[in-house]
């Protein structure tokens, strides 16, 4: 006796929806949570530091402002090509071979003028340069 029936053979089927539907879950994921425009805007904040004035030491204050304009002491440089920006470093220290050069850089200051006034006292043999900064803001000034 032969109690098996004939099962025909039937192609197995493959179900695409559920696999759609993870896919479509997968692309609004990413969408949703895919930064585009951020990338290009860079939010910094410039430190602040506490600093003690230690000594009353003579020295070249070259101040640069938010436009990139160089002040030596307290005459504006009309041209700040390098090579004006050496000569009028070397007139401003006059006798001293290696001044303390202090730079006072406003927050906005393009990097490119700080680092002009770096290379050309660095070209003139000036090994001591420092930075002026202000104290944080709550902070009470030391005497």
């Amino acid at each position: 006796m032969n109690f098996r029936t004939a099962i025909p053979d039937e192609e197995p089927e493959l179900n695409l929806i559920p696999l759609i539907d993870v896919l479509l879950m997968t692309l609004i994921f990413l969408v949703v949570t895919t930064s585009f425009s951020n990338e290009a805007r860079l939010s910094i904040r410039l430190p602040e530091a506490s600093a003690e004035v230690k000594e009353n030491l003579p020295s070249l204050r070259v101040t640069i402002d938010a436009k990139g304009q160089i002040y030596i002491g307290e005459q504006q440089l009309l041209n700040a090509t390098p090579e004006v920006l050496r000569a009028a470093l070397t007139r401003a220290a006059g006798s001293n071979k290696d001044p303390l050069v202090v730079v006072h850089a406003d927050a906005q200051t393009p990097h490119e003028a700080v680092i002009r006034v770096m290379d050309a006292a660095r070209r003139l043999g000036f090994t001591r340069l420092t930075f002026a900064t202000q104290q944080p803001a709550g902070q009470a000034a030391r005497e």
